[in-house]
């Protein structure tokens, strides 16, 4: 709902008039959630090791920089046959003084794969993180 704000100034010859946008939901935007505090995640599945999650945190930060091509980045790791990609969804943008970008990253197992959907987000200097994480449906294929 638009709100209407009318005042006057000394000296001046008619009010000043201000209009708030009317907030829309942005149905690309997940909202956020409150009540509880939960624990950000510290990887794309409790089934990738650590040399499995720093291959992929890897690619997820040459995936989100806001400097690079926007394009997939894809990890392996040849020991335990796990492997993946990363891909920024949409543009960068800064939220808490942080940069961050959404993506969909793929995480094939030698038995499974799946995709999972996120946020990761970076202090200025700092390293990536994952802010939001959630299992995704997997792309129709044609």
């Amino acid at each position: 709902m638009s709100s209407l704000i009318v005042s006057s100034l000394c000296g001046c010859s008619g009010p000043i008039l201000s209009f708030q946008a009317e907030q829309k939901d942005d149905p690309a935007r997940e909202p956020v959630s409150t009540g509880s505090i939960t624990k950000a995640p510290t990887t794309f599945g409790k089934d990738l090791g650590d040399e499995d999650w720093r291959r992929a945190h890897a690619a997820l930060a040459v995936a989100l920089d806001p400097q690079g091509n926007g394009k997939p980045v894809k990890w392996e790791n040849p020991d335990t046959a796990m492997r993946g990609s990363v891909n920024p969804t949409g543009l960068p943008y800064v939220d808490n003084d942080e940069i961050c970008r959404d993506f969909l990253a793929s995480v094939i197992a030698p038995a499974t794969s799946r995709f999972v959907r996120g946020t990761g987000c970076k202090p200025s200097g700092g390293n990536w993180e994952l802010k939001r994480l959630k299992s995704a449906a997997k792309p129709a294929t044609t």
